[in-house]
């Protein structure tokens, strides 16, 4: 299929493609007339991506996770690994925030809130 049906059927836009295929996340062929030729798996993968991203994963995790579910016997066993790793990355971000949080307010309406806190 062209760039556009897929972008469209994929409800992102013609630059998000080519910009999935310039980082390699994407491949499509040229045909003799210079388009772009996308194979119908490619719809498939592309709601994949934006799911993944929509649940905080990057686009290099995502074509590096990419690689390995598509050699995984048990697809779904895969991503529940993914999954628990990425929950260990949350928690650590929560703590960390938690963390700056509490400086914060232990900080907020001192005289001078940006001496270090003692």
């Amino acid at each position: 299929m062209r760039i556009g049906e897929l972008a469209a059927q994929a409800g992102i836009s013609t630059d998000t493609v080519r910009f999935y295929e310039r980082i390699g996340l994407v491949e499509g062929r040229r045909k003799a007339n210079g388009y772009r030729d996308f194979g119908p798996e490619m719809l498939p993968w592309l709601r994949y991506v934006r799911t993944a991203q929509g649940l905080g994963f990057s686009l290099a995790e995502i074509a590096r996770t990419g690689e390995e579910l598509r050699g995984a016997p048990d697809s779904a066993a895969a991503l529940s690994a993914l999954f628990a790793a990425k929950i260990e990355v949350v928690d650590a971000r929560i703590a960390e925030l938690a963390a700056l949080r509490a400086d914060l307010v232990e900080r907020a309406g001192t005289d001078c809130p940006l001496q270090p806190a003692g």
